[in-house]
């Protein structure tokens, strides 16, 4: 194992990618901060992990828990290094017009609130510590570009973290931190599982999907936390070869 990376923190690291790049990250050396709202979640991860865990449990679309995790890095580890922005929700798949304000909103408070309010927190301590900087990757998706039937809130989430992404990248040059965005499709996790089984296309057809493992998303994020700050890997799309992204569905 490698020593002295840093200090990396990872929202909803109770399961499926977020544990992942949690047990990844540690391998390669970095202290890491589990987040979510399931303490029992994060505490198997951070058992998987042995002693480079510690386990905060937080809400992410409460702007004073949000606060009080980010105090907690700060308090026990004197910095951070790095924020992998991967907490998210989803609607239920259900006709446009039949959604209820109440789903919509559950969407966007998690998946663009949470991500702007944990960039915010970042910055504050990124750009005051000593050595100045950080690196924050959010997790995009392949659905802001090409979104799947009955997926508005989801879909309009993304392409929020995109832009996101990309103005955090510009704002955080002057402090030395770097924000880069990763999008993927069809890894199998929890919420990929029905893949195989049939998903609704766009021509409202019912198909298997192929899937690929998530321990290639893993050293993927890695990958991107690896590079020294003045190199950023602004956007990168891992996906399973054969899935229906590119070309007309």
């Amino acid at each position: 194992m490698a020593a002295g990376k840093g200090i990396a923190l990872v929202t909803g690291a109770g399961s499926g990618i977020g544990e992942a790049v949690a047990v990844a990250l540690a391998g390669a050396g970095f202290t890491t901060v589990l987040t979510g709202r399931r303490r029992e979640q994060l505490d198997r991860v951070a058992d998987i992990i042995g002693g480079r865990a510690h386990v905060v449990p937080s809400d992410l679309t409460d702007p004073a828990s949000v606060g009080a995790l980010f105090a907690a890095v700060k308090a026990e580890h004197g910095r951070l290094d790095l924020l992998f922005n991967n907490a998210g929700v989803n609607a239920p798949q259900i006709n446009l017009e039949d959604l209820a304000v109440e789903q919509w909103r559950s969407v966007i408070d998690t998946n663009v609130t949470g991500v702007f309010l944990c960039i915010q927190e970042a910055f504050r301590i990124m750009k005051d510590q000593s050595p100045r900087g950080g690196r924050i990757i959010n997790n995009g998706s392949i659905s802001a570009t090409v979104p799947r039937p009955n997926s508005s809130p989801y879909t309009a989430s993304k392409h929020a973290v995109a832009g996101l992404t990309r103005a955090a990248s510009l704002d955080g040059r002057k402090y030395d931190i770097a924000v880069g965005q990763i999008d993927i499709g069809n890894t199998l996790t929890p919420m990929a599982s029905r893949m195989p089984g049939g998903v609704l296309q766009a021509d409202l057809s019912i198909k298997a999907e192929p899937t690929f493992d998530v321990k290639h998303v893993a050293e993927a994020v890695v990958y991107m936390a690896g590079l020294p700050l003045d190199a950023n890997v602004q956007s990168m799309t891992i996906l399973a070869t054969a899935m229906p992204y590119v070309g007309r569905g």
